[in-house]
């Protein structure tokens, strides 16, 4: 890419074009569009997200004071307000949603190469959600309690690459257990959640479909002791069991031996006690594969403080929808760019605050973004988020 093209320009041609396409043409995102294509649209709100703005009206002021830049940028067509706001509330979520997926796939072979540890050479996901409170008056539709409303993004997160393999935004009313119906389960997989998706018949479908869990077990739980098994105190490790449930009704649901491990973190001295259908490793393998679990809660922290998801820009449904989706694919893009361009000692963080100001830039992206002065070191930033170099 030489330098005589904008930045955003540069950053976009790492966007699958054709892949686009196709996910347009499924949903008829153009259908009966003449000017303001799903291109423009995404590229519209994509610049929110990179520069971030704080709503359409601000997307809009900015990229109509460079008009004469925007053909060479890839936006076509008037962009106005009315124009954004009601391709977000009409043009199918799910256009983005799969484009979204389209770059988590190659996000994911890019990162493929990462593994957990030397003991665990299969794939290890995170599960958890977050919830993003809304106003109950201008978004009726998102009911969460009497006095507000809410959503929640469900996520399954690849470690130790924290790319989200699998997103679900639901209303933030349903239970987070109930998302372990959707889950698609990968045979020999690992499967690291908290205490919100303790369930016994959801672990059990885990267990028959061969892959392991490791989760924060409930403190009112019943469970029989079966054996002991030997621990290491010095390494935290203060009992290592196989024990079954005590209940019939809970044994009906998981008829099959579980691992509970307690273990005392050595850091804080704070007690854990962790259920396991994975007899294999050890047990302090186990309390660092919980331990992990901590990158997805981070990578929420992230993408609320760094993109445009907790100020939305439309009341809709779809509107919301799309802005997620959206975010989620700049996020999921800075990542590709961070490996193909082989910037391990950059963080995401840095990546994106150089180009927050470099959007209208002629300088070449790789040359940029390597630039020594730009490679800042996050223990000097104390309060910003490092999600990649945990």
């Amino acid at each position: 890419m030489h330098s005589g093209r904008f930045v955003f320009s540069q950053l976009m041609d790492y966007l699958p074009r054709e892949a686009f396409d196709r996910c347009v043409r499924k949903y008829s995102g153009n259908y009966n569009v003449q000017h303001f294509t799903c291109r423009s649209q995404f590229l519209c709100m994509a610049f929110g997200q990179l520069t971030y703005r704080n709503g359409l009206r601000d997307i809009v002021t900015c990229l109509r004071a460079h008009r004469n830049k925007l053909y060479h940028m890839g936006i076509r067509g008037g962009v106005s307000r009315n124009n954004l706001s009601n391709a977000n509330m009409t043009r199918d979520w799910r256009i983005y949603a799969e484009f979204a997926q389209v770059l988590i796939d190659i996000a994911r072979k890019l990162y493929a190469g990462e593994k957990f540890s030397e003991e665990i050479s299969e794939p290890v996901y995170a599960l958890d959600s977050t919830t993003i409170s809304l106003a109950l008056s201008l978004f009726p539709w998102a009911e969460f309690r009497e006095t507000r409303g809410g959503i929640k993004l469900h996520t399954v997160m690849e470690l130790p690459s924290s790319i989200p393999t699998f997103i679900d935004i639901t209303e933030a009313k349903p239970h987070d257990v109930n998302f372990l119906d959707q889950l698609i389960v990968e045979p020999g997989a690992y499967y690291v959640m908290d205490r919100a998706y303790m369930d016994f018949s959801r672990l059990y479908r885990i267990t028959t479909s061969g892959a392991f869990f490791v989760t924060k077990a409930k403190s009112d739980i019943k469970l029989k002791r079966r054996y002991s098994h030997p621990k290491d105190s010095s390494v935290g490790i203060l009992s290592d069991q196989t024990v079954i449930a005590k209940e019939k009704k809970s044994f009906e649901m998981y008829p099959a031996p579980l691992r509970r491990i307690r273990f005392r973190d050595p850091e804080d001295g704070e007690v854990f006690v962790f259920l396991t259908n994975n007899f294999e490793l050890s047990a302090l393998t186990i309390a660092d594969l919980y331990k992990a679990r901590w990158k997805i809660e981070l990578f929420f922290k992230w993408i609320k403080q760094h993109l445009r998801i907790k100020s939305l820009f439309g009341h809709t449904i779809n509107a919301v929808k799309t802005q997620i989706w959206i975010a989620v694919s700049v996020y999921v893009l800075v990542a590709i760019i961070r490996k193909r361009l082989d910037l391990e000692d950059h963080s995401l963080y840095n990546i994106l605050q150089v180009l927050s100001v470099s959007t209208f830039d002629y300088n070449d992206l790789s040359q940029l973004l390597r630039n020594s002065e730009l490679q800042l070191e996050d223990n000097k930033i104390s309060n910003q988020l490092s999600l990649f170099d945990l």
